[in-house]
């Protein structure tokens, strides 16, 4: 399968100290990605590069140049979930189709979260739960071709998590996934790998079906 991201040496440096050291990270279709690691391991930096917040510093390792390869369509998900507030669920998903000229897909995705019965109601009356199905209905919205999701579950109780996971699962069928987390329970639901960071290095990147204790390996490579 090709590629979608393609990352090669990529380093960060903020203030002089370096946040991330050489990070190569390749996902292809069809993946799903959960990017694991303790408080500070770099993981909101280099999600933050990928959706062109942040640029990679231009620096040679190796003899190698950083690259960063990243589709121009990206669905983010934050773990604040920004949300007008006071605006209905509908109309709130329908004015941000307007930046992708996609207001066709908004009841497609409306049904495809599960907000139909909500859909009426202004988000301030919602749920973190349903709060949470908006915010991941907005990163759908225009067919992004990779899908980045923060800290998507937190909060969020066992009903809603499974509805998240499903969607998330779905999700990958159409696009890869990329999944920041400290729930090691959510990688083993969601994802089809796991890349482990841990002071701006990437300990780990295996597939999940070779990986028969996650909580051993996160344990050994985070010491």
């Amino acid at each position: 399968m090709p590629n979608v991201v393609d990352i090669r040496h990529l380093n960060k440096t903020f203030s002089g100290q370096q946040v991330l050291h050489d990070i190569c990270l390749q996902v292809a279709e069809g993946e799903s990605v959960g990017l694991l690691g303790p408080n500070g391991a770099g993981k909101s930096t280099l999600m933050k590069i990928l959706i062109g917040i942040l640029r990679a510093d231009k620096v040679r390792k190796s003899d190698e140049l950083c690259t960063v390869r990243c589709p121009e369509r990206v669905g983010y998900l934050s773990e604040q979930n920004p949300l007008y507030q006071e605006m209905y669920v509908r109309e709130y998903l329908l004015f941000m189709a307007r930046f992708s000229h996609s207001a066709d897909e908004t009841e497609p995705i409306i049904d495809r979260v599960g907000l139909r019965p909500e859909a009426h109601k202004r988000i301030r009356e919602l749920s973190k739960g349903y709060r949470q199905r908006v915010g991941l209905a907005a990163a759908l919205i225009g067919k992004p071709e990779l899908l980045i999701l923060d800290e998507p579950t937190t909060g969020l109780d066992p009903n809603q998590l499974e509805d998240i996971r499903r969607v998330v699962r779905e999700t990958r069928q159409q696009c890869p996934v990329i999944l920041s987390t400290h729930i090691l329970q959510e990688v083993k639901e969601m994802c089809t790998r796991v890349v482990i960071l841990d002071h701006g290095r990437v300990r780990a990147d295996r597939n999940m079906d070779d990986i028969p204790d996650l909580e051993k390996l996160f344990h050994d490579v985070t010491q």
